[in-house]
């Protein structure tokens, strides 16, 4: 009983054998954990060994019962709601621990991932500063930032575009794998032929030698 209520808070999705990793994967501002994004990324992960746990922040939550849509809690309440999956996770677990989310749960996750003595970080299309707004950066902290971390980026990111993020300061620990004609969702242009579902599958693969080579 004690694992069933535990696990009510995520959406767990595990490879057929012992995991090599556990992720805790945070969604971005517009989906949920259930997005088919999430979903698909989830998928392949387990098809390479690695165990991910998704979860709502509490607004994504509240939108659900409610079948409305709302607005991102402020910073502060994702903050301490990261802190609480992670305290959840531990106090039912144990061990390394990966931090991971899409654009808004992944830079959450980037602004803790130090303080909770992560074992790595992954940001899939980190939001570097808000669309339409470049000088409003969101950099400060990865400058400095300690844990090893995997940015999956879109070339043509409205949120950090390869040129963009070229100029940037970033930590050591930072690698950033681009994808190629690909937006804030990595979603590729058709002339890449390279499909959105394909994307992920890259992406997952990227991650999931990541996670093997830094863990």
């Amino acid at each position: 009983m004690a694992d069933e209520l535990y696990l009510d808070s995520f959406r767990e999705c595990r490879p057929a054998g012992e995991p090599l990793a556990t992720l805790l994967l945070a969604h971005g501002a517009g989906a949920g954990m259930d997005s088919p994004f999430l979903q698909q990324l989830a998928e392949e992960l387990a098809r390479r060994e690695i165990r991910t746990l998704r979860f709502d922040f509490p607004y994504m939550a509240r939108a659900r019962a409610e079948g409305k849509r709302r607005p991102p809690n402020p910073a502060p309440v994702l903050l301490e709601h990261w802190r609480a999956m992670v305290a959840t996770w531990r106090a039912a677990e144990g061990g390394p621990l990966w931090l991971a989310g899409k654009s808004m749960g992944g830079r959450m996750a980037s602004l803790l991932a130090d303080e909770l003595d992560a074992a790595g970080l992954i940001c899939l299309g980190y939001p570097f500063h808000p669309a339409g707004k470049p000088e409003r950066l969101r950099t400060d902290h990865l400058a400095t930032l300690a844990t090893p971390t995997l940015i999956v980026q879109g070339e043509r990111d409205a949120l950090g575009s390869r040129e963009e993020v070229a100029g940037y300061a970033l930590a050591p620990s930072i690698r950033v794998q681009w994808i190629a004609t690909a937006d804030h969702d990595l979603k590729p242009l058709k002339r890449s032929g390279l499909s959105h579902s394909q994307a992920l599958v890259e992406t997952a693969a990227w991650v999931a030698a990541f996670v093997g080579t830094s863990g």
